[in-house]
């Protein structure tokens, strides 16, 4: 059996009980060395045999799956965040299927989500944004010309922006392109969850000049929209002249 298990955003504690549970168990770890923090691997039992995928290729990944397979061992595919964000797992999947191997996924806590731990935001405010757009820079590996920054950002929804850290002035144009104002709120959020966390506030407008400041060029977020603001209006769920499913509106 091959698990794949989210790791988390960074903070080892944060991985959830059932991929510790699977982490303690495994015979093999594959985990993604370029981002997965190394203490998670405290949790493997002794004589596990280790692999670090960031010096591996696709098809390294696969044999070392395939040969545990043929030993009977379980294989846990140790993934940053969750796995179904960024993963690349589909094509890991794929060659198991054609292989005829087993394997489960487990999620995990999403950096994304990490970001708006560290920054103490709310991603859908009322009449500000309902809608969260995860995406990404068109980098050596290209986005669909239907995803291109500009026409995201024509929505004026919360968006997350992944793997963009190292293209933040070009980043600002499209934004802004697209309908962003330059004043609009952006934050950067360096290694979200991690003990060398940065969270770093600024504008679309400035995005690039606070990356510089900071130092920052890979390993964060880049989150764009109002939400990041102070205007929104309260939720009904908890408007006391609002009546649910479980609770009376009071009586004017």
């Amino acid at each position: 059996m091959v698990d794949f298990v989210g790791a988390g955003c960074g903070a080892a504690d944060l991985i959830t009980l059932r991929g510790k549970r699977l982490l303690e168990q495994a015979d093999v770890i594959i985990y993604a060395g370029s981002l997965v923090n190394p203490q998670l691997l405290d949790y493997a039992k002794q004589g596990c045999r280790i692999y670090n995928s960031a010096l591996m290729h696709l098809d390294e990944v696969i044999e070392v799956m395939e040969k545990a397979e043929a030993e009977g061992l379980h294989t846990v595919r140790l993934h940053t965040g969750d796995p179904s964000v960024y993963g690349a797992i589909r094509e890991q999947m794929d060659r198991l299927d054609a292989l005829g191997i087993a394997y489960n996924v487990t999620p995990g806590v999403s950096s994304f989500c990490g970001a708006a731990a560290a920054l103490k935001a709310e991603y859908t405010l009322p009449h500000v944004s309902q809608t969260v757009i995860l995406t990404r820079m068109a980098g050596r590996t290209p986005v669909p010309e239907k995803e291109s920054i500009e026409s995201l950002a024509a929505h004026h929804a919360t968006m997350v922006i992944f793997l963009s850290a190292s293209m933040t002035e070009e980043l600002s144009a499209r934004l802004t392109e697209g309908g962003y104002s330059a004043d609009t709120p952006a934050a950067i959020v360096y290694k979200a969850t991690w003990q060398d966390q940065k969270v770093v506030r600024c504008t679309v407008g400035t995005l690039a000049k606070a990356a510089c400041e900071n130092g920052i060029s890979k390993t964060a977020l880049i989150t764009v929209g109002d939400f990041l603001g102070d205007d929104y209006e309260l939720s009904k769920l908890y408007d006391k002249n609002f009546e649910t499913e479980f609770r009376k509106a009071e009586a004017k």
